[in-house]
């Protein structure tokens, strides 16, 4: 035991000098993160100042609630939007128009034929024929690009140019 107490003895101020070193390695590295957990809490703090939150699990809340109700909006401009686009498939925007001469007599073309149909090709057809006695005007409904009354060749070409027009 004695040998073992002159051995330590002998040995320790290299025991000595080795844990000072090891103290002076962690006093420098507890410097270190302190300096680095100030600087973090200084950007903390510039980032959460004027945002009239007290910490950053209530701003990711305020985030979160903003966003579902950004969600839940575009929901419903979204269904908004579908409803409208529907509803313009159904209006009456394709129109075409063709002047003629429907008797051929001396004249000009005073005729004409007016097809009026929605991008289902649901509408109408109007025609007026114009001589020098009179003016007959017909009016034939267009269900499903098709029409239960025959439709001349004037007639059937501004269908044709009414649907080209979608």
């Amino acid at each position: 035991m004695s040998e073992l107490n002159q051995l330590i003895s002998e040995q320790l101020q290299w025991f000595v000098f080795g844990f000072t070193v090891i103290m002076l390695g962690l006093i420098i590295t507890v410097i270190a993160q302190g300096a680095k957990l100030r600087a973090m809490r200084r950007k903390y703090e510039a980032m959460m100042a004027g945002s009239g939150v007290e910490d950053l699990e209530g701003l990711l809340i305020d985030l979160k609630n903003q966003s579902d109700m950004l969600e839940e909006e575009q929901r419903e401009q979204k269904t908004v939007l579908e409803a409208t686009q529907t509803r313009m498939r159904g209006m009456k925007s394709n129109i075409a128009l063709k002047r003629y001469n429907a008797f051929g007599e001396r004249g000009n073309d005073l005729s004409f034929s007016v097809a009026i149909l929605d991008d289902n090709s649901s509408g109408i057809v109007l025609t007026s024929l114009h001589n020098r006695e009179n003016s007959y005007i017909y009016s034939k409904p267009m269900q499903n690009g098709e029409s239960q009354y025959v439709l001349s060749p004037e007639e059937k070409e501004v269908v044709t140019l009414a649907l080209q027009r979608t």
